[in-house]
């Protein structure tokens, strides 16, 4: 039986907010969402204010003929994300399809950016290159760029908990929300970021909150860790496969050195998932010159890896089938009617200052 949803908490006065999310653009995640972000949403549960975005519409910028699939991944986000660890009793989870004040708010805040700094937006350079679209991207493509900044912005969050490569994004976000403040809300050009709010601002000025690893290497030691390159290790991946890719990862010497290099892949793996002390004593003994047991390494890699993975895949496997999905559908429906509570809050509140305030509504 699905519990009913609650009414809108209470705010949380005493506890500073996050927003952060992930774009459901393919089933699973990987380590390197787990080191760049979810590993650092977990920490933050019981001190922050937690909201949780699946930006679902942002999926329809390079998945919009699959419709099916977006959903699919969506509902598949929602319980990688409960087998992570994440908890909707203590933070939020917001589907960004059912948030119409996310819509209007990048409506607004697309009239405060120019389209060319927009286009010069390095992550979103980088995704047109690397997904090979030149100039055949759709009209949403860039403009997802701006509705990430609604958002963020719609929840007037303090930290952004993200990975190094979005954080072009947070500094986009920071410029329509200092520029809103100052056109609309009265704020001076000389009033510094954190004081905003302080001066009338409408918008606090978010600051990004990049993972303890800023870039996981992928397996192939080329590239960051990526879905699409096929050189992740997934959350759900069992053991077997765990061990079989890290076994897959080429060691060989620097020809210029004759020794393999401290930036090697192997050894980045190990300084992320292996105890600090022993991840420093191996890249000493591959520092030393002397012959070491790859074999070993990757071993004992692939140990610590399934030892972290072993309770997510536990309760990722208590989410299939149809039982899983009426939970997800539970948890979306009461985070949604908590979410358009802050959010039509944060729209009544721009609007008021940029003269439309011409009546409030209530959306469920």
């Amino acid at each position: 039986m699905l519990t009913p949803v609650p009414p809108p908490p209470a705010p949380a006065a005493s506890k500073p907010r996050i927003l952060t999310g992930d774009t459901p653009t393919s089933t699973g995640l990987h380590l390197g969402h787990y080191v760049g972000s979810l590993e650092n949403r977990l920490a933050l549960q019981d001190s922050y204010d937690c909201y949780f975005l699946i930006a679902n519409v942002h999926a329809f910028t390079t998945l919009a003929e699959k419709p099916d699939d977006i959903r699919a991944n969506t509902i598949g986000i929602v319980k990688d994300w409960l087998a992570v660890g994440l908890d909707p009793d203590r933070s939020t989870f917001v589907l960004q399809s059912e948030i119409p004040a996310i819509a209007e708010l990048t409506f607004l805040f697309a009239m405060l950016l120019p389209f060319n700094k927009v286009m010069r937006n390095p992550t979103l350079k980088t995704e047109i290159e690397s997904k090979g679209l030149g100039d055949h991207y759709s009209f949403g493509f860039p403009m997802y760029a701006v509705g990430q900044c609604a958002d963020i912005l719609a929840f007037r969050p303090e930290l952004v908990p993200v990975g190094e490569d979005q954080e072009a994004h947070i500094e986009m976000c920071r410029d329509v929300a200092l520029k809103f403040n100052q056109v609309y809300a009265g704020v001076g050009n000389r009033v510094v970021p954190e004081e905003h709010v302080k001066a009338g601002g409408v918008f606090p000025i978010p600051r990004a909150k990049i993972g303890r690893i800023a870039r996981l290497p992928g397996l192939d030691g080329v590239n960051k860790m990526s879905k699409s390159l096929n050189n992740a290790i997934f959350l759900y991946d069992d053991e077997k496969a765990v061990q079989k890719k890290i076994n897959k990862v080429t060691v060989l010497p620097d020809p210029a050195t004759g020794m393999v290099s401290q930036d090697h892949v192997l050894l980045k793996l190990c300084d992320a998932f292996l105890p600090k002390e022993r991840a420093e004593a191996i890249r000493a003994e591959y520092a030393s010159g002397k012959d070491v047991m790859h074999g070993h390494v990757k071993a004992e890699l692939g140990a610590a890896i399934n030892t972290l993975l072993a309770p997510m895949r536990e309760r990722r496997a208590k989410l299939d089938g149809e039982q899983g999905d009426a939970i997800v559908q539970d948890v979306i429906r009461r985070g949604v009617c908590r979410a358009n509570a802050v959010a039509e809050e944060t729209l009544y509140a721009a609007k008021k200052a940029m003269k439309l305030d011409f009546g409030k509504r209530t959306v469920g």
